[in-house]
């Protein structure tokens, strides 16, 4: 259960006090009235009115002190319009204020055997007076309340069995915070065998037009107290949110700064980067080339020595034909010599 939920049920418990404590004053002087019944008509008329005076002033002392703890719900505070809020402290529009109370009934509502059975009651409008009175045919009923908000769950009356066959069960409690649904469980789960048959009456009585007018004002003051806390928390994040959004923006903009002149530096590298590529793969092959030379040698050295090699054969062999022929020559004079 969250926080907002356990001070409402809180809440609300200290409003069924109050209730309860001027229900039992009430009491006391309706007993005191019946064993003064030697009184005539007008005392008994004059205890009436003091009665309902005594109601009236519990209903609105309970009012007062729902309207005093009133808090926004987170919703409320979250939206991003201003109005929900306001609506939820003006509360009922006094254009369609209608000061009659709104029954509900019903007779010889069936609970099934292993069930339950859920009335909702739908309450808009705050410091409404919630009056109930449940009898059951025969036999005891599982009977509980709870007030369903957005905050969460309240429990108004804890579920236990109750001999509503032989007394009726009755009670009444103020409604504080509003939207609500006020369930009315009744269970009949522990019975294997029978089914219940109910009747129930709740009377819904909205607040008189003074505690309406009151209850206003009260709750525009407590919901005043947490808007203007809540502003101030949200002034000094803002102030701590805005400095850090102008810190990130200079860091941005000096960091734009420099990615710019990162760039300029980017494009020089990347120039004599490719200046350097051709360079290299310029002296690989210049590499490549001279070695290749030292050790294989020059192609055209091959080729000149391969003509000074034919040349010099071909002197050899010149020379060859040369001395042949000088000694043909010399054979030729000699058998000349000896003819002559």
């Amino acid at each position: 259960m969250t926080d907002l939920a356990k001070e409402e049920e809180k809440k609300t418990a200290q409003d069924k006090e109050i209730l309860d404590d001027e229900e039992e004053k009430s009491l006391s002087t309706k007993s005191a009235s019946v064993v003064s019944g030697g009184k005539d008509a007008d005392n008994d008329s004059d205890e009436d009115s003091l009665e309902d005076s005594s109601d009236a002033e519990a209903i609105a002392l309970a009012t007062k002190a729902a309207d005093e703890n009133y808090v926004p719900s987170q919703s409320l505070l979250n939206s991003s319009s201003p109005y929900p809020l306001i609506r939820s402290v003006d509360g009922i529009s006094l254009k369609r204020y209608n000061p009659d109370p709104s029954v509900f009934s019903a007779k010889d509502v069936i609970v099934p055997l292993r069930g339950t059975l859920n009335v909702p009651i739908h309450v808009t409008t705050s410091g409404s007076i919630v009056d109930y009175t449940v009898d059951c045919a025969g036999y005891d009923i599982g009977f509980g309340i709870t007030a369903e908000r957005e905050e969460g769950v309240t429990v108004v009356k804890e579920k236990a069995r109750q001999d509503a066959h032989v007394e009726s069960i009755t009670g009444r409690f103020l409604v504080g915070s509003v939207p609500c649904a006020i369930i009315f469980n009744f269970d009949n789960e522990y019975s294997w065998f029978r089914e219940k048959k109910i009747t129930y009456r709740i009377k819904i009585t909205p607040p008189s037009f003074e505690n309406i007018y009151n209850g206003r004002r009260i709750r525009a003051k407590a919901a005043l107290a947490i808007v203007s806390k809540d502003k101030e928390s949200a002034e000094t994040r803002l102030e701590n949110v805005s400095n850090k959004h102008s810190s990130l923006i200079s860091e941005i903009e000096r960091l734009e700064i420099e990615l710019q002149e990162k760039k300029k530096s980017v494009g020089v590298v990347q120039k004599e980067e490719n200046w350097l590529k051709e360079r290299v793969q310029l002296r690989d092959a210049q590499e490549d080339l001279l070695t290749r030379r030292l050790t294989e040698g020059w192609e055209d050295e091959e080729l000149v020595k391969k003509k000074i090699a034919e040349r010099e054969a071909r002197k050899k062999n010149g020379s060859k034909s040369s001395l042949v022929t000088d000694d043909e020559d010399v054979s030729d004079n000699e058998s000349n010599s000896v003819e002559v």
